[in-house]
Formats: C-alpha cells, sequence, structure tokens
C-alpha cells in the first residue's frame, strides 16, 4: 500500500509537471479521462491511489503552471493575472526572480493550509448554509466592489459586461470545453497577438533574486488566508479574483508581491477544494469532481492523508520548479520570442478546434478581440473573469 502510494504520488507529481508546462493541456482534462478509465486502472490501483495522484497532479501543476504564464504568456484561469507583474519583470530581465517569487507564494500557501483545514472544518458548515441562500447579493457585491476598485470604473464595468454576455453565449452553445477557447482568448492568445504585433525581444535574463519587506509577507499571509476562505465555497470566484481581492483588502501590494500572493492564493485555493468535500460535501474544482465520484467516503482520516501528500508534493515541486524556470532563463534569450509567440498562438488555436471544435474557434477569435480592447484601454484583466462570474450569478437569481 505504501509502496503503491509512493508510486502515484510520483507519477503525480510528472503528470503535474507535464499539464503545467504544456499550454492548452489542463488538469480538469487528465482527471477527467482518469475518471473514464477508472473501470480498468481500479484493477491495478486502489481507488485510495487514484485520489493520491490526482491530489499530487492538482498541486504539483499549481507550481509548474507559472513557468510558461510568465516566460511565454499562455496562462490558465488560475495563473491568468500574473502575466501582468510577471511579463513587467521578465522583461526587465527578471524573469526567473518572477517565478521565484510566485513559486514561495505557492509553498507558503500549503503551509498556511495546516491553520486553514481545522478552520475551514469548523467555519465552513456553518457558514455555508446561510450565504447559500444570499449567494446571488454576495456575488453582486464582490464584483462591484471587484469594479469599484478600478481607476476607470465605467470601462471596468463594460468590460465585466462584455465578458460576462461571451460568457453567456459560450455556455450555451453545444460544444465540449466551452471554457478553454474563452479563457485562453481573454487572457492567453490577445497577450499573445499583441506580443507578436510589437515584435517584442527579450533581454538577458538575470539568475538573481528579488525579495519582499517581512511587513509585506505577513501582509500578504493575511491576505491569502481571508481570500482562500471565501473562495473556498463561494462559486465563481477563482484564484486570481480572490487574489485581487485579497490584495484589495490587505492594501497595497508591490508588484512582487502580488506575485506571492497570487502563487499562496493558487495552491491555498486548490487544496481547500478537497477540503469542501469533506466540510461541505461541495466540489469546487474539476478535480474534486472527480475526487468525490471516485472517494465514496470521504473521512477526515483521508483529509489528514491528503493534506500531507499536498505539502510534500508542494516541497518537491517547489524545488523542480525553481530548476526548470532556470533553465528557462538561461535560454529564452537565444530564441526568437515572436516567433515561439507565433508557434504558441498557432498551438493554442489548434487545441481549441481539437478541444471545442469550429464553434470553439470563433469563441476564441471573440474572446482574443475582447482581450485586446481590454489590454488597449489599460483596465486590470481580471474583469474579463465576468465570463464566469456573470453566468453564475445569473444562476443564483
Amino acid at each position: 500500500m505504501l509502496f503503491e502510494i509512493f508510486l502515484v504520488v510520483f507519477l503525480g507529481i510528472l503528470a503535474g509537471l507535464f499539464t503545467g508546462l504544456m499550454p492548452g493541456i489542463h488538469i480538469n482534462f487528465v482527471a477527467l479521462l482518469l475518471l473514464t478509465s477508472s473501470a480498468f486502472l481500479l484493477q491495478y490501483f486502489s481507488v485510495v491511489a487514484l485520489v493520491c495522484f490526482i491530489i499530487s497532479m492538482s498541486i504539483s501543476h499549481s507550481f509548474f503552471d507559472f513557468i510558461p504564464s510568465i516566460f511565454l504568456s499562455a496562462p490558465n484561469d488560475e495563473t491568468a493575472l500574473s502575466i501582468l507583474p510577471g511579463h513587467k519583470l521578465l522583461m526587465k530581465g527578471n524573469g526567473y526572480a518572477a517565478v521565484r517569487l510566485a513559486l514561495i507564494g505557492c509553498y507558503l500557501g500549503l503551509l498556511l493550509l495546516i491553520i486553514l483545514v481545522p478552520i475551514s472544518l469548523i467555519s465552513l458548515p456553518v457558514i455555508y448554509g446561510p450565504a447559500k441562500k444570499y449567494m446571488f447579493f454576495i456575488l453582486i457585491l464582490a464584483s462591484l466592489f471587484l469594479i469599484l476598485s478600478d481607476r476607470k470604473k465605467f470601462l471596468a464595468f463594460f468590460i465585466f459586461g462584455l465578458s460576462g454576455i461571451l460568457g453567456l453565449a459560450t455556455l450555451s452553445l453545444p460544444m465540449k470545453q466551452p471554457l478553454f477557447p474563452l479563457l485562453t482568448g481573454l487572457f492567453g492568445t490577445s497577450m499573445l497577438f499583441i506580443t507578436i504585433q510589437q515584435k517584442v525581444r527579450l533581454p538577458k535574463q538575470k539568475i538573481s533574486e528579488l525579495g519582499i519587506e517581512k511587513k509585506e509577507t505577513t501582509k500578504i499571509l493575511g491576505a491569502s488566508v481571508i481570500a482562500s476562505f471565501f473562495c473556498s465555497f463561494l462559486p465563481g470566484l477563482g484564484a486570481s479574483q480572490a487574489a485581487v481581492l485579497g490584495s484589495d483588502m490587505g492594501g497595497k501590494i508591490s508588484r512582487r508581491g502580488f506575485l506571492v500572493l497570487l502563487g499562496s492564493i493558487s495552491t491555498l485555493v486548490t487544496a481547500l477544494n478537497f477540503v469542501a468535500i469533506y466540510a461541505i460535501s461541495k466540489p469546487r474544482s474539476g478535480t474534486a469532481i472527480v475526487v468525490s465520484k471516485l472517494l465514496e467516503t470521504f473521512s477526515l482520516k483521508y483529509l489528514i492523508m491528503f493534506s500531507l501528500i499536498m505539502i510534500i508534493v508542494g516541497g518537491i515541486s517547489f524545488v523542480l520548479a525553481l530548476l526548470i524556470a532556470k533553465i528557462f532563463a538561461k535560454n529564452i534569450e537565444k530564441i526568437n520570442y515572436s516567433k515561439t509567440s507565433l508557434f504558441i498562438l498557432l498551438f493554442l488555436i489548434l487545441m481549441s478546434v481539437i478541444f471545442s471544435g469550429w464553434l470553439g474557434l470563433i469563441v476564441l477569435v471573440t474572446a482574443t478581440a475582447l482581450g485586446i480592447l481590454c489590454q488597449i484601454k489599460g483596465i486590470r484583466k481580471m474583469h474579463l473573469m465576468g465570463c464566469i462570474m456573470l453566468p453564475v450569478i445569473l444562476y443564483y437569481l
């Protein structure tokens, strides 16, 4: 049994490395494949082993995902906002330092899990019941808070509304994986298109470290705990929105600090998705849904074991991700960045067609145009997450 757990944890880390570094391959897709082939896999592995694989993959993915997000501007929905501060540091030759800050945040988030698990187990069942009745108003207030925090409030509302309408239209279309072309267009291909158009050339990257003040670190950790806790039971709120809420609640946070905050929240939210299965029987992500379907009884013993695995996997992933980021930093200036961006752009277009068909391509083009508009007007890209928030708000109407 112990050898089996070690084996699947190792394989899960490798799977997370692959999904994290390969733009367009999401862990939900791998988890769904595992679920559909579970009848075959259960002949060789226990149910607990399959769950350990999914959890290990999810945690390691959250670490490795920051590397292409910062170096190649190819994010998913959780790391989308890391493009902004991360890309600015990359253009100053500090791409490695940017990734390192995000990774430090990732592991700090897992250490905070030690505090948050008992808090969540006690408070989530108490809070979730009453909150569910007023979810519509809570989500509207959260959205308004994010919009009003922007300097260009009218444009922020306009972008939020447009992306929300696009999200509603996309989710009503008869296609598989509708979120892939939607989020890829809003956050990935829009940035890549501008990079190609501007013929961006990367400066020589330094293998250096950037730090943040201890006072700011304390502020970030507090904001991470609060934002991640609310994200664990509020539908539609992902790591990106939680990071912005956390930064606004915590006061002024530097560009470096925001990367630490986003890293911390990304792993905390991922981990708390699994805690929510035990606390309120409500999975909050694709991988958590697969885990809940595989494991009939999610006991406290399992929760403790899975939490320990997450912390161990996080430590291993932190070291590996730093090594890979160093390789990226040393070699990325040798490549033609515009051509690489074009290759990734074409790859994401192809993946959209494969996953979502020709309708997906239409969604991708529309979402890319909206993402470009947002960037040209200087609006914070988090408002594009209206594509998720507005459908969820209307669901609770």
